[in-house]
């Protein structure tokens, strides 16, 4: 995958946090001099360069995965899933805030907007976590041939980002970083309504009620739905196929008014059946053995 943005050739850069007011997310700008504005450039290179390593053909995140720690993902920039983070992207009336780090306690992430010569825009965000770590901690450092604790407040930057956006994706070093500061869990359960609305369109004899209401409280469940729509394969399922492969794997659904019905501790097992992830396997005669993919990615022939 190609990064829309030339890393060599910066022309602008600008540093600034996003901290929690309320129920509020707010982002403003923190004037800095050269060398951060520098350090930022270079946690954007480490970056891309880390995602190379680990992936060249990056996979679409889905919400129902589980990722490792660093794992290089990709989210388009018109995704909903992407929306928190594009509005910071594309944001153009941020304000600018020399006081903000007085309550740095506040602060849930730092970002870089960088600029490159061919007036391009690459927005580069972490976590706070560590940022804020050396606020608590004592330290000390060499003054005169002697070991002196240093009174000022300090703060971290790292050497990379959780992830870093350009004109066309989210590129996602680190899926956890992402989902904190995209909020994720909040906007999959807000899209559960929507996500059951196109479902349902493919599997008109299935009765979505409940699985709504229980995908509406359990952010698990919202997440399977969210794949499922996203996968855009519920389309043509037989009804006999889906209704034979629950029983195989150990779902039980009911019929009633000709409508498939799920009883609502079976429902995360329908939603794993609808997103692939239930599977039998009968390598000993007469001995099937039923399991969960934590992972379901097409084994290409």
């Amino acid at each position: 995958m190609k990064l829309e943005f030339d890393l060599n050739q910066v022309s602008t850069t600008e540093f600034g946090v996003g901290r929690d007011d309320n129920d509020d997310q707010i982002f403003s700008i923190v004037p800095v001099d050269g060398t951060v504005q520098a350090a930022l450039g270079d946690a954007a290179r480490n970056t891309w360069n880390a995602m190379q390593e680990l992936s060249k053909d990056p996979a679409k995140y889905e919400p129902s995965e589980k990722y490792a720690s660093h794992e290089y993902v990709y989210v388009p920039v018109g995704d909903a899933l992407a929306q928190e983070i594009q509005n910071l992207h594309t944001a153009s009336n941020l304000a600018t805030d020399t006081k903000v780090l007085d309550n740095a306690e506040d602060v849930f992430c730092y970002f870089a907007r960088i600029v490159d010569k061919q007036g391009r825009h690459l927005t580069g965000l972490q976590r706070a976590t560590r940022f804020k770590g050396l606020l608590k901690s004592r330290l000390i450092r060499f003054v005169s041939d002697a070991l002196k604790l240093i009174e000022d407040r300090v703060f971290r930057i790292d050497n990379d980002f959780d992830l870093i956006v350009d004109a066309k994706n989210v590129h996602v070093l680190r899926p956890s970083g992402f989902e904190f500061a995209g909020k994720l869990k909040d906007a999959v359960l807000a899209a559960v309504p929507q996500n059951v609305k196109l479902v349902q369109q493919d599997l008109k004899f299935v009765d979505f009620d409940n699985i709504q209401a229980y995908a509406a409280k359990h952010s698990r469940a919202a997440r399977y739905l969210a794949s499922i729509r996203s996968q855009k394969e519920t389309k043509g399922i037989d009804r006999n196929a889906l209704k034979n492969w629950c029983k195989k794997t150990g779902v039980d659904v009911d019929e009633v008014d000709g409508k498939l019905t799920v009883p609502d501790e079976q429902i995360m097992g329908f939603l794993e059946v609808l997103d692939r992830r239930r599977y039998e396997i009968e390598l000993v005669k007469a001995s099937p053995e039923r399991f969960r993919a934590a992972s379901r990615r097409k084994i290409e022939a």
